[in-house]
Parts: structure tokens; sequence; C-alpha cells
């Protein structure tokens, strides 16, 4: 029973869902900025940006906010530019991550994810390091690793880690997770 501090306990259930989704709202927030940019903001005439468009909707994000989005990338907006990256790296156990991400300060986004990776035993690698594991599709990797059940909790840590950064977009693996 919450008795009396049933307030606060609502209120703590409602922050965390609160940051989940404004986490997931900037990361399509971002995808939509970058699909305009590429293609412009005709969503009929570019397949990225209705796709993009498609997935902030299941999201139930405003149609406000997405126009805002859209408007940033075809450069009526006055924030700044982002940036499509991809990162690669290499878990503890040598286990290849490549990452793609989108971001508007690239040297923020470097350091946040090399900290995330030498917390967790692994490095960032440089450009190309795993990128031949992974072409030309990223989620059919060339080969697969075997993981040990001990590994295997450091690796989704590892993981986890790396997809609630609000930069990164995607993560690709080389082993089952």
């Amino acid at each position: 029973m919450s008795g009396h501090s049933k307030w606060s306990t609502i209120k703590r259930d409602k922050a965390i869902t609160d940051s989940k989704r404004g986490n997931l709202f900037t990361k399509v927030s971002r995808l939509i900025t970058v699909a305009a940019k590429q293609g412009g903001g005709d969503p009929n005439a570019n397949a990225a940006l209705r796709l993009a468009i498609d997935t902030a909707k299941e999201a139930r994000m405003s149609k406000e906010t997405i126009e805002r989005a859209i408007q940033r990338g075809t450069g009526v907006g006055t924030e700044g530019a982002f940036d499509e990256l991809v990162y690669e790296g290499y878990g503890p156990g040598g286990e290849a991550f490549y990452i793609k991400a989108i971001t508007d300060n690239r040297n923020r986004t470097v350091a946040e994810l090399r900290n995330i990776f030498n917390k967790a035993g692994g490095s960032l690698g440089a450009a190309g390091s795993t990128a031949y594991i992974f072409t030309p599709n990223p989620e059919e990797p060339t080969f697969m690793l075997e993981v040990t059940e001990d590994k295997k909790e450091k690796l989704n840590n590892l993981y986890d880690q790396l997809n609630e950064n609000d930069d990164v977009q995607q993560v690709y693996v080389n082993f089952t997770l």
C-alpha cells in the first residue's frame, strides 16, 4: 500500500516513462532532420523522410514537433545542423560493434562513446576497423562470434549503454545478444 506517498510513487514512475519517451523523441527527431536534409522536406518524394515520419507517429510524436524537425533539416529552423556518423569499436573480448549516430557535436559524441567503451573494458576503433565485418548489410555480419555466459552480461550492458546515448541511432554487433 502506498498510503500517503502515492503521489511520490506515481511521480517516480512518470519521470522514468517521460525520460524514455524523451530519448525516443530526440532520436526520431534527429532521424527526421537528417532525412529532410538529404532528400528534401516533401515526404511524398523522400522515402527516408516518410519512413522517419511513420516511426515518429508510432512513437506518438506531435505533428508540430515533426514539422519543426523537417524545417530544421530543410534549413528553415534556426538550430544547428546534424551529421550522420559511423563509429566502430571492440567489446572486452574483441567483439565488433558498428554504431550509426546522428549528432550536432562530433567531439562530444566521440568522447561519450569512448567513455562508454572504456568503462566496459572495450575500445573505440578507428574508421574501417570493423566495417569489413558489417558490409554490405550491417544487420548480417560476415561472421558471428560465440560468447560465453559470463561475457554475455557485460556485452549486454555495453550494448544497452550505447543504445541509451541520445546521439546513437543503431548499434550492430557480430554476436548474439
